[in-house]
């Protein structure tokens, strides 16, 4: 563990209403990129993890289509949002115990269709429904907007967290997308445009739920030694953890007051060596303004109850104590699962933030999966650690 591990390589394909490439085409493309990057070659390759959603036996289809031969380390893995975090801690492990030597990890998506809008793009068939899940469905919980607001209306009723508040939030990610050229919403907001968009599920706005969009990205992971003598600065891997806190949606559980950031925080961090203090930016999860401020509070960023206040307060934004989501995560860049914020803080982490570029000594990167069930963290940095 003491040579530590490293991302050498990020490949980004063009990311939003992005038609004609299948999923697995945009992953090749994107792992391709990743290992230009790097100045390396498809042949240095001997791992490849490969995140859920493009059907089939994606690892073993996309291996082929990059013509990858004789791999050490080979696999599909799904946690949701979660499923990055977790594909880069693997890889870090495998490098670290010689399991393999350089390893990519990707995720592609393409549920946007030409004429069809975002909110088709997750649709589920009414025959999918059936069972005790059919009940719910009858209630109109049909789509995850529906469980994530159940959770952020707890949250409110129990800390008295207020729709402004999750407003703040949203209006601070996008103040950060509108430095970033790769952003799909790039206009300023303001609490009032959050208040007047329509809602989704209440208590969420159309302005706090994420993004939809195609595309890939993908990393590389090697030792921290090779990445030394390779293409790009290296991003060290300082921590990582993992929490699934198995809450559930019933009274008397924790849902929606509590995350798995409890648990993989304090793993990760104490792996890193380092405290909630050191902390200089954050790249959080955001497939909603609540799980942004759920986050903060499990992390340590804040006390429990009071996530809605620190949005509040300006902390998030350009100028804050705590820069969040610098590229304006998943509600106005663009949402590729757990690999926005990775990507963002490897992007950081290079200083290749230009006018959005923020301190980068400790960069925190969370992944928030399936309906608050999983949970991933990184701790990033651009120095070695300990050094």
């Amino acid at each position: 563990m003491r040579d530590g591990a490293a991302i050498a390589g990020l490949g980004m394909t063009e990311l939003g209403r992005v038609y004609g490439r299948s999923p697995r085409r945009l992953a090749a493309d994107a792992v391709r990129a990743a290992v230009a990057d790097a100045g390396l070659g498809l042949g240095d390759l001997d791992g490849l993890l490969v995140s859920h959603g493009m059907g089939g036996s994606p690892g073993i289809e996309l291996a082929d289509v990059l013509g990858l031969r004789e791999l050490r380390l080979l696999t599909q893995m799904n946690s949701f949002g979660a499923t990055a975090g977790a594909m880069i801690s693997y890889a870090a492990m495998s490098v670290l115990s010689g399991a393999a030597t350089t390893v990519a990890c990707v995720f592609a998506d393409a549920p946007l269709k030409p004429k069809q809008s975002a909110g088709s793009a997750y649709h589920r068939d009414a025959a999918e429904w059936y069972g005790f899940g059919g009940m719910t469905a009858a209630l109109g919980f049909r789509s995850v907007n529906a469980f994530y607001a159940l959770a952020a209306q707890r949250h409110m009723a129990h800390y008295g967290t207020t729709g402004e508040q999750l407003g703040a939030i949203a209006v601070s990610t996008r103040a950060w997308a509108t430095r970033n050229p790769l952003a799909q919403m790039r206009e300023p907001i303001t609490l009032e445009d959050h208040r007047n968009s329509r809602w989704v599920a209440e208590p969420l706005h159309l302005l706090d739920c994420c993004l939809v969009s195609n595309g890939a990205i993908a990393v590389v992971v090697t030792s921290a030694d090779r990445a030394a003598d390779l293409a790009r600065p290296p991003v060290h891997l300082w921590g990582w953890g993992q929490g699934h806190p198995g809450h559930r949606k019933e009274r008397g559980s924790a849902f929606g007051l509590a995350t798995g950031a409890a648990t993989s925080g304090p793993v990760a961090m104490k792996m890193a060596g380092i405290t909630v203090d050191d902390v200089t930016q954050a790249q959080l999860y955001d497939c909603y303004t609540y799980t942004v401020l759920v986050s903060l509070e499990d992390y340590g960023f804040c006390a429990k109850g009071e996530g809605g206040a620190f949005a509040a307060s300006g902390a998030l934004g350009p100028g804050g104590t705590l820069p969040t989501n610098t590229g304006g995560g998943q509600l106005s860049g663009y949402y590729m699962w757990g690999m926005t914020p990775v990507s963002e803080a490897v992007i950081q982490a290079r200083g290749d933030g230009g006018d959005r570029q923020a301190a980068n000594d400790v960069i925190l990167v969370s992944g928030n999966g399936g309906i608050l069930d999983h949970h991933a963290t990184l701790v990033l940095s651009p120095h070695r650690k300990g050094a």
